[in-house]
């Protein structure tokens, strides 16, 4: 599940917030219990966020909720259905804001739309990924496969 390829995941998010991981396992695949810090900027801050894997049910579906960072809650599923020959990944993400009543309003004025376009521009990356490895995959095939030359002298 390229969703859960830690090392893909710095490389999938908006170039401008320079995503990294600090803390945590920072290659390889994502497991139940893993917990992962990320640093990034948004809004011209710099800001830190702990996520732990609280559920993991490969290769259907996978829950990271925030341990600690700039939201009152966030928890983020991410579930995976086949569709014929292809994959349809579904992003749900439930957050809630800090600072009462502000917070509630930055949630819907801000938030809302800064978080689904940031989903939406990984979610693209992710899909142009999957798609070049399968290429890439099929080319392998097609070309392990072709009829071997026998020569004949």
């Amino acid at each position: 599940m390229l969703a859960c390829d830690l090392r893909l995941h710095t490389e999938t998010v908006w170039p401008h917030t320079r995503e990294s991981i600090v803390a945590g396992p920072a290659t390889g695949l994502l497991q139940g219990g893993d917990l992962v810090t990320f640093e990034a900027t948004h809004f011209l801050i710099r800001q830190r966020l702990t996520a732990r894997v609280t559920e993991y049910v490969a290769p259907y579906r996978f829950v990271d909720e925030m341990i600690s960072g700039a939201f009152r809650t966030l928890r983020h599923t991410h579930a995976f259905e086949v569709c014929g020959e292809r994959t349809m990944m579904t992003d749900t993400l439930e957050l809630s804001a800090p600072l009462g009543i502000l917070g509630w309003l930055a949630e819907r004025v801000v938030l809302r739309s800064y978080m689904e376009a940031f989903l939406i521009y990984r979610n693209r990356k992710l899909k142009a990924e999957a798609e070049r490895r399968a290429k890439q995959q099929m080319n392998t095939l097609l070309f392990d496969n072709r009829p071997k030359q026998v020569r004949k002298e």
